[in-house]
């Protein structure tokens, strides 16, 4: 149904000689006594509950001793140890943003498809390592570096989002260099096997991000379903399924209160015209927005009488899937009679969340943390799970074609006899 698609956008590629000032001891241009009082008090007064899972008496613990040994700690790995701190917290909503801080990263992006850490994308130059499996670092075991990313990797839940953070974490050069998983902080030695089994080690010179974002190729899988109706963007449009009486909501990112308003009337007149049948909505790719805009496509759903209401309404998730996009899910889940398609949710709709923000004034680094408390299912501290688990195949993923969305088409398909 799908083809195997590249996408390559070119521009030169450079090699990095030298890494950026930002791995030397700085200390005297980064106030962190300020930083971190502000970071310590800030969370204490505006979060709803910090110290839900660590005591209070063990965190301030863990603060004092960053606080105590600043003289000794490079900048970065003050960092480290604030993230590690962080995670403590256990909180999905609640982390430390290094988006305002310049990193470097290895020109790779990986994710664990059937249980291998697979290269989805990379700069221009190394094109011929898509779909390799990554196996070490420096001759350290990817399942050892993993593990040691994911104790520092931010906006974890649960297991599922530790996976997802884990895979956009571990490139981080800065962060590999000061976890001691690397001798460099610019060049490693990456080792690959190749889909014969064939090993080849390849070393990677780090890149800005700026240059990372705007030259890479990259496996791409497409739902094979062409979107019509847009809403602000191509994050959010829908499309009848081809040789069905069912339609395809595409639910990446949230819309406006206004714009959902319009869509849903549109939705609406589209449905009851065509006399619909079934209604897919895919949000696995969804990171979270307003929970209040998603249940205004739910009151507008309600109103399409032509809709299986017994057995005709889905939601598409996976391990991606996260924060208002879950919460949104569960109430498709108990307002729509919505049967949930794919794989666990990366945040549980049970937890803390309704996420803001501040700044530490010298470093700039953003520290978030969560104002609410959701209760949206009967399991406490838990992915909403699927009623029907498809994985994702990697045969299938490099060719281009979405496994959960064909095997649920498959299902519709036969609801239609």
């Amino acid at each position: 149904m799908n083809s195997f698609q590249k996408v390559i956008i070119p521009v030169s590629f450079f090699i990095l000689s030298v890494f950026n000032v930002l791995f030397a001891q700085t200390a005297n241009r980064i106030n962190w006594k300020e930083d971190l009082k502000v970071y310590k008090e800030s969370l204490e007064q505006k979060h709803i509950d910090i110290f839900h899972t660590i005591t209070k008496e063990d965190f301030i613990k863990e603060w004092r001793e960053i606080y105590n040994n600043l003289n000794q700690l490079s900048d970065f790995e003050v960092i480290i140890n604030l993230m590690r701190l962080t995670r403590r917290i256990n909180d999905g909503h609640t982390a430390v943003s290094i988006r305002n801080i310049s990193t470097h990263r290895f020109p790779i992006e990986i994710s664990l498809i059937e249980g291998k850490w697979r290269v989805i994308k990379t700069v221009k130059k190394y094109d011929y390592l898509l779909g390799q499996t990554l196996v070490s670092i420096n001759n350290t075991p990817i399942k050892e570096i993993a593990l040691k990313v994911s104790e520092v990797a931010q906006f974890v839940e649960n297991k599922y989002s530790l996976k997802e953070r884990t895979a956009s974490y571990l490139p981080i050069s800065e962060l590999l260099f000061y976890l001691k998983l690397i001798k460099f902080p610019d060049i490693a030695n990456f080792s690959f096997l190749d889909h014969t089994g064939k090993r080849q080690s390849v070393p990677l010179t780090a890149i800005n991000n700026e240059l990372w974002v705007v030259d890479k190729n990259k496996l791409e899988m497409t739902t094979g379903i062409p979107e019509i109706k847009k809403v602000s963007d191509s994050g959010f449009w829908f499309r009848p399924i081809a040789n069905t009486k069912a339609l395809y909501i595409y639910f990446k990112t949230y819309p406006t209160f206004e714009e959902m308003q319009n869509f849903g009337n549109q939705l609406v007149t589209y449905i009851q015209e065509n006399q619909l049948r079934q209604v897919v909505i895919d949000l696995r790719e969804n990171g979270g927005g307003d929970l209040y805009v998603g249940t205004v496509l739910a009151y507008a759903l309600n109103l399409s009488d032509s809709i299986d209401w017994k057995d005709g309404v889905f939601v598409l998730t996976s391990n991606r899937t996260f924060s208002a996009a879950t919460s949104n899910s569960a109430l498709f889940k108990q307002l729509l009679n919505a049967k949930i398609v794919g794989q666990p949710t990366g945040s549980n709709p049970n937890g803390y969340q309704d996420m803001d923000s501040f700044v530490l004034p010298s470093s700039k680094l953003v520290i978030s943390y969560s104002k609410r408390v959701f209760r949206l299912s009967n399991e406490l501290n838990s992915a909403l799970k699927p009623n029907l688990i498809i994985k994702q195949k990697w045969q299938d993923f490099i060719y281009g074609t979405d496994t959960v969305l064909n095997e649920l088409l498959k299902i519709i398909k036969k609801q239609q006899f």
